[in-house]
């Protein structure tokens, strides 16, 4: 399977070290000019190969600027900024253009677990599911966050946002896209609830999901270690994506 990315941070150096049976990595694409061989920052010389599957590791814009064009040329296209489909016109888009390349819009787990609970109990019926983010103060600098709080100074925890998925996502892009995933997953993005704390006393991320429904009540909590490369994501992240780009090429598929 001819796999390209787009990113090369946290989550893409993971993807290209796992050394993945079956996958070859044909191109990465970067923002900044790079010199290794199979990295480049122009799109062109991107697109210029075929790939069966394309990994954006890289944030919103990313999503934005190159998803249609990967699903037009006629790959699968694998995304972890899920928050960008709090724009729904471009969830349409996207939906629309695999539809007619025959190809598919893949939202792996990513750092958040149970999805495969959640869009299973989604069959039956939902009636609420809550999405509770706490990272350390540090992973909230450069948001909306630090508009209402001193995160230098915090010594209690603090609730930064409090709603809907699709407003929480937006105001968050780097902090909250498993909670976009989890929307995604069960009851929508207007109706899945968010709630997003910067709390000091923790340096591990803590994510909860709550969800209630016809099949009865489900709760999970996952307390990860935080990525060296970026703070505002976990380790959990990075292997998860290794977990589904494997998937694509395997014999076996666990959890599908």
């Amino acid at each position: 399977m001819r796999l390209g990315l787009i990113g090369y941070g946290a989550i893409g150096k993971h993807v290209e070290a796992a050394g993945l049976e079956n996958i070859e990595l044909v191109s990465v694409l970067v923002k900044r000019p790079r010199s290794d061989g199979k990295l480049t920052h122009e799109p062109e010389r991107f697109f210029a190969h075929r790939f069966d599957a394309v990994a954006e590791c890289a944030g919103h814009e990313a999503v934005r600027t190159h998803g249609q064009r990967v699903l037009e040329r006629g790959a699968d296209f694998l995304v972890t900024s899920v928050g960008a489909f709090t724009d729904t016109a471009l969830f349409d888009r996207l939906l629309a253009a695999a539809k007619a390349n025959g190809r598919r819009v893949i939202l792996p787990s990513a750092g958040i677990g149970a999805l495969d609970i959640l869009s299973s109990a989604a069959v039956g019926g939902l009636d609420s599911v809550t999405v509770t983010v706490r990272k350390d103060p540090s992973a909230w600098k450069g948001t909306v966050a630090e508009t209402l709080f001193d995160l230098d100074t915090l010594t209690e925890p603090r609730i930064v946002f409090d709603g809907p998925v699709r407003e929480g996502a937006r105001l968050y892009p780097q902090n909250v896209n498993i909670s976009a995933a989890a929307a995604i997953a069960g009851l929508g993005l207007d109706r899945t609830r968010v709630v997003i704390v910067a709390d000091p006393t923790i340096t591990t991320h803590i994510v909860e999901l709550e969800a209630k429904g016809a099949f009865g009540r489900f709760t999970f909590m996952e307390d990860v270690a935080v990525s060296e490369e970026n703070r505002k994501t976990g380790k959990l992240v990075a292997m998860a994506m290794v977990k589904s780009v494997r998937q694509l090429a395997s014999t076996l598929v666990v959890a599908a």
